[in-house]
């Protein structure tokens, strides 16, 4: 797949490395990550084992084992996200001496490269050995889009001063272990049992299962071995050991020659649709398998055909015109038309690494967006992982006193609470307890995320005969955790967490007594879940909300609660105006956030930092990320402003108030979360400035291609902020508002802007924007049905 010389790429495309840096690699291999849906294979060089500088890493989305662990003195269990075999792994020798990877060799030139529109990742170095033979190594894999369980190599060697015997090993390695995020080293890491491999007519085969979960996972491999277009008659070895088994193959290679090997791997689990046996599955797909070039042609198609469905184009800054590619690049490798087919949610860090051990969370409210206005059939997929997990979910609520249907803050494979109950603080090298599954907020986002599906999508059958229930008992669930004060008739949440985190109960209250009260944005939140609820109760046909009723037991009486909270929900707000983020809170210390500075450079993460000094963040006026100004991102302004009034709060400046709780929320907040970028770039367009809107937007864009958290990008993306961005995009710069009548359309483009183009489907329908600072053109595929009315304010142009 590469020539002998530099290629030149199109930048907005590619994501390319020209040099190579060890210092860099474990983020680069989690930038150009390889997946499918299925699974995602990180970057790493196919010579390379886990090593301070590389982490080879391969998920496939819903495997996660839960093992216990002894930390200090207690025994916990952690249900992570599995490594699982490695099938990158291929070395050379020369004559009888060791195998050797290139990237331990003296390094004469070196480039790497993420073709995005392609979905195919290259490395191209040429090294030379302690005896001064220099060889050209060029490889290019992919994660097959056209087949899910294909992972393809193509690995190419030339001896460029030397002729020599040479014997190239392919392998299959399944003693990884999951050893990505160092602050788990301490905790139990290995996950996977040898379940047999060795040879087969086909090639070779390994296949393993975890230790708790019994998840079966099955690979084969063919390894050929090509000269120009003649297949070279290697003789071969299998090598089977506990747990990888290998392929040599020895050939006579001479000066100035090429040699391709050809490894066709695939991959399958316990976990398929419809398979009984993974081994056999795997087996039978390897014998069906082509060549390298004609399944690129078919991956390269279906990829090409999803771009068509996905490009943002955007004339004047190649800089987020590239960042946001890649972005759109990896959520499809996270989730793509494959997981129509596969019980799995939205991994917060993607496919691509073991941080936050894989859990799914609630920043899905972030992702969702860039699905059900291109692929509803992927937001569905996501949204029936919570589906199936309902009953776990209402488990989760009566375990704590509650009805209806709670939802865990971290969630992985059977929909129970996996938020750890101890959290370690590498800042002070301590473990301290953890309090997070107070998060009760987890079960709005998914409330959210299934109104705006069906108000993208149309779905008439998911929401009749799935989402209602799921709706009806999460409003339930917020209906019983609301208490009535009998003195003064507000009813009043307590013992959770908001989207802060920073702040896990109140200071010196014990552990057990954990949460705060009165979390506005969840108090306000609830309201309009509770005001959603009666609605559909209202609207729903006949039929479907009888059904519904008799499935959860929901009473009459029960609506007139919901109704009664929607008017008398206590929110703290202080007379100036400003929406206090709980109850308490303003009477926080403030906190010298200058000092802190001055002392670590980096107050990202100051829970971490005070609790290091044996201080407590609960003390002080600080966030870790917007957590009231998140009201302002899920809802218009009005919305807000209108459920404010019934409560009681009027609000009589609207400029002066917006103004005023954006200054004063941003003043205390660290941004120690990506996602608190992207909620401000939304709000700042209502907030603040055109200036200010760009700044958190270009933040944001800049968060994962370069690390700016320092260290975080290594253990894997953060879906949210890559899905938060393409959001900003089309909400805020573009305009674009999805309403049950019609779409609104009000253009903001950053100044430097030339043009911006894109794509939406809005209830079957295609929408084709096209937007300059002078015009607006929205165009519909013809025959797709009567689009809805689009009314475009302050530019010209038409539909």
């Amino acid at each position: 797949m590469a020539g002998s010389g530099k290629v030149r790429r199109d930048e907005c495309w590619n994501l390319t490395y020209g040099r190579f840096d060890p210092e860099e690699e474990k983020l680069r291999e989690t930038l150009t990550t390889v997946g499918n849906g299925y699974f995602g294979t990180r970057g790493c060089c196919e010579g390379c084992s886990a090593s301070e500088h590389h982490y080879p890493g391969t998920y496939l989305a819903g495997v996660y084992n839960k093992v216990p662990s002894t930390v200090h003195d207690r025994r916990i269990f952690n249900d992570d996200f599995v490594n699982c075999p490695n099938w990158l792994p291929i070395a050379w020798r020369v004559g009888r001496g060791r195998f050797r990877n290139p990237l331990e060799m003296t390094i004469r030139s070196y480039e790497q490269n993420l073709d995005m529109r392609d979905a195919l990742m290259s490395r191209r170095l040429e090294v030379a050995d302690s005896q001064g033979r220099i060889t050209r190594v060029e490889s290019a894999r992919f994660a097959s889009m056209d087949n899910p369980h294909y992972a393809v190599i193509s690995w190419t060697l030339t001896p460029l001063n030397y002729s020599a015997a040479i014997t190239v090993r392919s392998s299959l390695d399944g003693t990884v272990i999951n050893d990505g995020v160092a602050r788990y080293r301490n905790l139990t890491s290995r996950h996977l049992e040898p379940l047999g491999g060795g040879g087969i007519p086909e090639g070779v085969f390994l296949k393993v299962r975890t230790s708790r979960s019994r998840t079966e996972v099955a690979l084969c491999a063919r390894n050929r071995v090509y000269e120009g277009k003649r297949e070279i008659d290697a003789r071969r070895k299998v090598v089977d050991e506990k747990g990888m088994v290998s392929e040599e193959l020895s050939f006579e290679v001479a000066e100035g020659s090429s040699y391709r090997l050809e490894k066709i791997v695939t991959i399958t689990s316990s976990r398929d649709r419809d398979t009984a046996s993974p081994l056999d599955t795997a087996r039978v797909l390897l014998a069906r398998a082509s060549r390298f070039d004609d399944m690129f042609k078919e991956h390269r198609s279906r990829w090409r055909e999803l771009w068509d469905k996905m490009d943002i184009a955007i004339t004047g800054d190649r800089f987020a015109q590239k960042v946001l590619r890649l972005h759109i690049y990896h959520l499809l490798a996270t989730a793509s038309p494959h997981n129509v087919s596969i019980d799995a949610g939205m991994p917060a860090r993607g496919l691509h690494g073991e941080a936050y051990r894989g859990h799914v969370f609630w920043d899905s409210i972030y992702v969702l967006p860039f699905y059900y206005e291109r692929f509803p059939d992927i937001a569905r997929a996501l949204l029936m992982y919570r589906r199936r997990r309902l009953d776990a979910a209402r488990n989760n609520a009566r375990g704590e006193g509650y009805e209806g249907a709670m939802f865990p803050w971290q969630s992985s494979h059977d929909g129970g609470e996996e938020t750890q109950i101890i959290h370690y603080n590498p800042v002070s090298d301590s473990w301290g307890p953890d309090l997070s599954r107070r998060q009760r907020h987890v079960s709005i986002a998914i409330f959210y995320n299934l109104l705006q599906y069906w108000l993208h999508s149309g779905d008439r059958e998911f929401l009749h005969s799935r989402g209602a229930e799921m709706l009806l008992e999460i409003a339930r669930f917020w209906a019983s955790i609301a208490g009535e004060d009998p003195r003064t008739g507000r009813f009043h949440i307590r013992g959770v967490m908001g989207p802060d985190e920073f702040h896990e109960k109140y200071p010196g209250a014990p552990d057990e007594e954990g949460g705060i009260n009165d979390n506005a944005y969840t108090n306000i939140m609830v309201v309009w879940v509770l005001e959603q609820a009666l609605e559909l109760l209202r609207t729903l046909p006949r039929e479907v909300v009888s059904a519904v009723r008799r499935t959860i037991g929901l009473e009459r009486g029960e609506e007139k609660r919901w109704q009664a909270i929607c008017r008398r929900m206590y929110v703290p707000i202080t007379e100036e105006g400003i929406i206090s983020q709980y109850e308490g809170y303003m009477r926080l210390r403030e906190l010298d956030f200058e000092q802190y500075r001055r002392k670590y450079g980096n107050i990202h993460r100051m829970d971490r930092l005070l609790k290091s000094e044996g201080d407590t963040p609960d003390k002080y006026k600080v966030a870790k990320q917007a957590d009231t100004l998140m009201l302002f991102y899920l809802l218009p302004v009005d919305e807000v402003l209108r459920i404010l009034s019934q409560l009681g709060y009027p609000v009589k400046d609207r400029r002066a108030f917006l103004q005023t709780n954006y200054e004063f929320h941003l003043k205390h907040t660290t941004h120690g979360s990506t996602l608190s970028k992207v909620a401000h770039a939304a709000v700042a367009r209502d907030m603040s400035t055109p200036t200010e809107t760009w700044k958190w937007f270009l933040e944001a864009l800049k968060s994962d291609i370069y690390d700016t958290q320092g260290g975080t990008t290594i253990e894997g993306i953060h879906t949210a902020v890559m899905g938060g961005t393409i959001k900003i995009v089309t909400r805020v710069f573009a305009g674009v508002a999805i309403g049950p009548d019609g779409i609104d359309l009000k253009p903001s483009l950053p100044a430097h802007w030339k043009r911006l183009k894109f794509k939406l489907l809005i209830r079957g329908v295609w929408y084709h924007f096209d937007i300059t600072p002078h015009d607006v053109s929205v165009q519909v595929d013809p025959g797709a049905g009567p689009p809805l009315t689009v009314n475009v304010h302050g530019k010209g142009g038409g539909e």
